[in-house]
C-alpha cells in the first residue's frame, strides 16, 4: 500500500511539473447541468429576440379568455417581445395569467411565471385585434352634422384600432350629430355621437306624473334643454320645480 500511494504521489509530481513547462493542457472541466435545465424543452423557453417560443401556448391562453364577441367577428392575437436586457433561466413548464385590470382589446399585456426548472415571473406585450363589421364613414363628415344613412357603409374593420365603442348598427346613429369631424374610412364610435336636444331651455312641454292606476297632467317650461331619455328640469304652471325623464315633449315623473 505504501508503494502504491509513493508511485501515485510520484506521478501526480510529474504530471504536476509538466504542466508547469506547458508540456500538457489540463482537461476542460466538465460542468454539471441541473436536471431541470436538461428536461426543459426549447419550446417552453422564452427569448427575447424575435418572437418567444412560448408565443404558442401564451397565444392559446389568449384566445381561450377573450370574451364571447359577436357573430360575424375574428380575432388575431400578437405576441411580443421581452425586453433584451432580460435573461431568463430555462423553464420546463410555464403558466400565462391575466394580470389585473386586464383587458384583452388592442395593446395589453399578459403575465408569464415558470413553474417547473426555475423561478421568475415576468410580463409579455400581446396585441389583441379583433375584427368585424362596423359602421363606417363613406365620405368626410364634419362635426355638427348628423351622421345620415347614405354618409356611411357597412364594412369589415380593426374594432380595436381605436379606443371606444364602435357602432355596429346605423340605427345606433338616428337623433345623435357628431362631436368631431370624421374622416372617409373612419369608424364611428359611439363617443364621436352626442344626442341632439328635442327640447332646448324655456320651450313649453308637457308634464305627467304617473302613479299606479293613475296620471296627472299640467303644462309647464323646460329649464334646460334636453333629449330623449335624458333627465331634465321643468317649471310647472304654479311655479314649482319638478325633474323627470324626456319621452318626446314630455316630461315623465314616476311616482
Amino acid at each position: 500500500m505504501p508503494a502504491q500511494r509513493s508511485t501515485r504521489m510520484l506521478r501526480s509530481a510529474a504530471f504536476a511539473l509538466l504542466l508547469l513547462c506547458g508540456l500538457v493542457t489540463a482537461p476542460e472541466p466538465i460542468l454539471a447541468q441541473s436536471p431541470s435545465a436538461l428536461a426543459a424543452p426549447a419550446a417552453l423557453q422564452i427569448s427575447s429576440g424575435g418572437e418567444s417560443a412560448a408565443a404558442d401556448p401564451v397565444r392559446a391562453f389568449v384566445q381561450r379568455s377573450l370574451p364571447a364577441t359577436q357573430t360575424g367577428t375574428r380575432v388575431e392575437v400578437t405576441v411580443g417581445q421581452l425586453d433584451p436586457r432580460l435573461r431568463l433561466a430555462p423553464c420546463s413548464r410555464i403558466e400565462p395569467y391575466l394580470l389585473a385590470g386586464t383587458r384583452l382589446w388592442g395593446r395589453t399585456s399578459i403575465g408569464v411565471r415558470c413553474l417547473e426548472g426555475a423561478q421568475w415571473s415576468v410580463t409579455l406585450p400581446v396585441t389583441v385585434s379583433v375584427f368585424g363589421p362596423a359602421v363606417v364613414a363613406a365620405e368626410p363628415l364634419p362635426a355638427g352634422s348628423s351622421a345620415a344613412l347614405a354618409a356611411v357603409r357597412i364594412e369589415e374593420a380593426e374594432l380595436t384600432r381605436e379606443s371606444g365603442t364602435p357602432v355596429t348598427d346605423p340605427s345606433q346613429m338616428l337623433g345623435r350629430s357628431l362631436i368631431r369631424p370624421i374622416a372617409a374610412g373612419q369608424v364611428l364610435r359611439l363617443e364621436h355621437l352626442k344626442t341632439q336636444p328635442t327640447v332646448a331651455a324655456g320651450d313649453p312641454v308637457r308634464i305627467e306624473m304617473l302613479g299606479r292606476g293613475f296620471v296627472v297632467q299640467a303644462e309647464g317650461q323646460a329649464l334646460m334643454a334636453g333629449a330623449e331619455g335624458q333627465s331634465i328640469r321643468a317649471r310647472t304652471e304654479n311655479g314649482r320645480i319638478v325633474a323627470g325623464t324626456l319621452r318626446g315633449r314630455t316630461v315623465e315623473i314616476r311616482i
